[in-house]
């Protein structure tokens, strides 16, 4: 049976909790977001060039990870209409202390289409104001970083030789230094 037979299977709700779902398709299994939620990532960078970066303790990786910010949009019942934009903007100062003036849609992709469903959006923040520590909400243990992009490569190193997991969407950073 082919990929696109199994696009024709009924699709199966094999568990759900209160934020992801495991479905089944055909002979795919794979994991979604519950009750549409969304993600909204974000790309946040200084009028100095200096990225904004968060790292957090990701207890399906078992270390911290070094990741661009991001949250959910629409994962509360009075925010399930909620914008990507206000969301983006809203988890930007939660998880950074950093106001954007001006947020800007990249596009939505896709982080691991063989198993997941998930998309995310990639936001623009332009115009940074610092107005607070950040760290997220109760709970969530965010280290804020501020990192010159022309140094991006070589942190993204030392972060890695020292444990840390480093989230996929940092490519977006890396990129340019791959392909030099």
């Amino acid at each position: 049976m082919s990929a696109v037979a199994d696009a024709d299977a009924a699709e199966e709700i094999v568990w759900q909790g209160k934020f992801i779902t495991t479905k089944r398709r055909g002979r795919w299994e794979y994991v979604g977001r519950a009750r549409g939620i969304r993600a909204a990532v974000i790309l946040a960078i200084d009028d100095a060039d200096h990225v904004i970066l968060v790292d957090q303790y990701r207890v399906p990786l078992g270390c911290r990870c070094i990741e661009l910010p991001a949250g959910l949009v629409g994962d509360e019942d009075d925010t399930q209409d909620e914008d990507v934009s206000a969301a983006g903007a809203r988890e930007l100062e939660e998880e950074t202390g950093y106001r954007p003036g001006r947020m800007e849609v990249i596009g939505e992709f896709f982080s691991s289409p063989g198993m997941v469903s998930e998309s995310f959006t990639l936001l623009r923040a332009y115009d940074l104001e610092k107005i607070g520590d950040g760290g997220g909400v109760e709970g969530e243990d965010i280290v804020v970083h501020r990192v010159p992009l022309a140094t991006i490569g070589a942190q993204v190193a030392e972060w890695r030789n020292a444990g840390y997991a480093i989230d996929v969407k940092m490519l977006t950073l890396l990129g340019p230094g791959i392909l030099g």
